[in-house]
C-alpha cells in the first residue's frame, strides 16, 4: 500500500467518525416498550412495574388510568393524560402497571414509548413514525417541567395535544407526569401584574387543560403508608414493624409509595434477600 492509499484510508475513517451510520429503524411490533432518544428508538425487552393491586392510596386515579389505557389498547377513543402532584405517589409506576395490565389482556395491542424531556422537539418525527404502525402507543414523558422563560416548548406541546397541524395520530396518546398541574412554573408576582394578570395565569394553565384526563396525586396518610408497606412486605415474605416503618418515613421526610418501597428494600437487605 502506497502513501496515497494510506492517506485516503485515514480520510475515510475520519469521515465515518464525523458522520456515523444511521441507527437501524425500530421494529415497532416487537417489544412491549421503547425508549425514544430523538434520533431513534431502542426496544425494551421487559416492562417493569408493581402489580396494580400493590398500588394503594390512589384507588380513584388507578381506576381511571387503567380504564383509559384499556380503551387505547382496544383502539377506542382515549384521553391524553396528565398525572400531577406529590413526588413518590406512583404516577409513573401506575402508567407502567396499567400498560402491562392492558398488554396481558390484549397481547401485542399496545406499547409504551418513553421520551426524554431533552427530545421533546422530536415528537413530530416520532408521531409520524408511529402513525403508520398497526399498533396503539402510549407516549410517556416523565417529570415534565419547563424552565422560566421557555415559551416555545409549552406552545409546541399544546399544539400537538390539540389544535395544531402536527397533532399526534389516532393510535397515539400522550401521558405526562409532573409535580405541578400547571407544568410551567408560576410566580406569585403574576397575581400582582396590573395588566390582565388572569390572562398570564390562564395561558400557563392552558397546557394542562389540553389533557382530557388530569389527575392529582397527594401525600398519603399514615394508615395508607403502613398498608402499602404491609402489602410490599407480604409480597416478598418480609417481617416488619409499624414503629420501624414510621421511623423510616420520618427520616426520609415523606410518607409515600416510593418511601414504602425503599423501606421494604431496606428490610430485604437486612434479611439478606434479593427483591
Amino acid at each position: 500500500m502506497n502513501e496515497r492509499d494510506i492517506d485516503l484510508g485515514r480520510i475515510a475513517e475520519a469521515l465515518e467518525r464525523l458522520a456515523p451510520a444511521q441507527p437501524e429503524a425500530a421494529d415497532w411490533l416487537a417489544f412491549p416498550a421503547y425508549v425514544w432518544s430523538g434520533a431513534g428508538a431502542r426496544g425494551v425487552e421487559r416492562l417493569e412495574a408493581p402489580a396494580l393491586q400493590l398500588l394503594r392510596g390512589i384507588d380513584q386515579q388507578k381506576e381511571r388510568v387503567t380504564e383509559n389505557v384499556q380503551r387505547l389498547a382496544q383502539g377506542h377513543a382515549a384521553h391524553d393524560m396528565l398525572l400531577w402532584g406529590a413526588r413518590g405517589m406512583g404516577k409513573s409506576a401506575l402508567l407502567r402497571s396499567a400498560v402491562i395490565a392492558a398488554q396481558d389482556e390484549h397481547p401485542g395491542a399496545i406499547a409504551l414509548v418513553q421520551v426524554g424531556t431533552d427530545a421533546l422537539d422530536t415528537l413530530a418525527a416520532l408521531f409520524a413514525e408511529l402513525g403508520g404502525i398497526a399498533r396503539n402507543f402510549l407516549v410517556f414523558i416523565d417529570d415534565l417541567g419547563f424552565a422560566d422563560g421557555d415559551s416555545v416548548g409549552p406552545r409546541h406541546l399544546r399544539s400537538w395535544l390539540e389544535g395544531g397541524v402536527e397533532q399526534r395520530p389516532a393510535n397515539v396518546r400522550l401521558a405526562v407526569t409532573s409535580n405541578r398541574r400547571a407544568i410551567v412554573s408560576r410566580q406569585a408576582s403574576e397575581q400582582d401584574d396590573p395588566l390582565n394578570p388572569r390572562d398570564v395565569v390562564d395561558d400557563r394553565l392552558a397546557l394542562a387543560d389540553r389533557f382530557g384526563l388530569a389527575l392529582g396525586f397527594h401525600n398519603c396518610s399514615q394508615d395508607d403508608y403502613l398498608e402499602i408497606v404491609g402489602l410490599y412486605a407480604a409480597e416478598h415474605e418480609l417481617a416488619w414493624e409499624a414503629e420501624d416503618a414510621l421511623e423510616w418515613a420520618k427520616r426520609r421526610g415523606a410518607r409515600s409509595g416510593r418511601t414504602a418501597w425503599q423501606y421494604v428494600t431496606e428490610l430485604a437487605g437486612r434479611a439478606g434477600k434479593a427483591i
